[in-house]
């Protein structure tokens, strides 16, 4: 946890580099990552580490991290999460494809954390990876993603 000894030198050292300096509540709960296709949700993926977050060492170096797809929500559930995803993903005038990174808190709530509209796109990343889980191959992934690029 988060205390103002901890804060106040990561603020000064972030001063240093800008102005404008964002410091947000730390959620502690499920993440979640939902990747978008078009106008069409993939399923969900449900991150798991045993490091205190999911951080870059957990996500490109660690063997331990767990991708977990089907994300083992209730369908119900999984289907309101990627409806708001889908829907932060267009406010935001994103189109194509993308991904929405979101957490459910303790207490169940949703809260989304970032949208990402240009997503790793290696044989290990997340998009392809509910892609997969989705029925659709890395190829036949890459096609849609060009057949639904705007160009001009």
């Amino acid at each position: 946890m988060a205390t103002i000894e901890k804060i106040s030198p990561a603020y000064e050292l972030a001063a240093r580099y800008d102005d404008v300096v964002i410091a947000e509540r730390f959620v502690e709960g499920t993440e979640l990552t939902a990747a978008l296709l078009g106008d069409e949700p993939l399923p969900l993926i449900r991150l798991e580490t045993p490091r205190e977050f999911y951080d870059y060492e957990a996500k490109y170096f660690a063997s331990d991290t767990r991708y977990i797809c089907p994300c083992g929500l209730p369908a119900e559930q999984e289907r309101s999460v990627q409806r708001t995803a889908l829907e932060a993903f267009r406010v935001l005038g994103c189109s194509g494809w993308g991904r929405v990174d979101a957490m459910l808190d303790r207490d169940g709530k949703l809260q989304l954390l970032e949208v990402n509209t240009i997503p790793g796109m290696t044989d290990h990343s997340l998009v392809p990876m509910a892609a997969r889980a989705q029925g659709i191959s890395f190829e036949a992934l890459c096609m849609r993603i060009l057949e639904s690029a705007h160009v001009g």
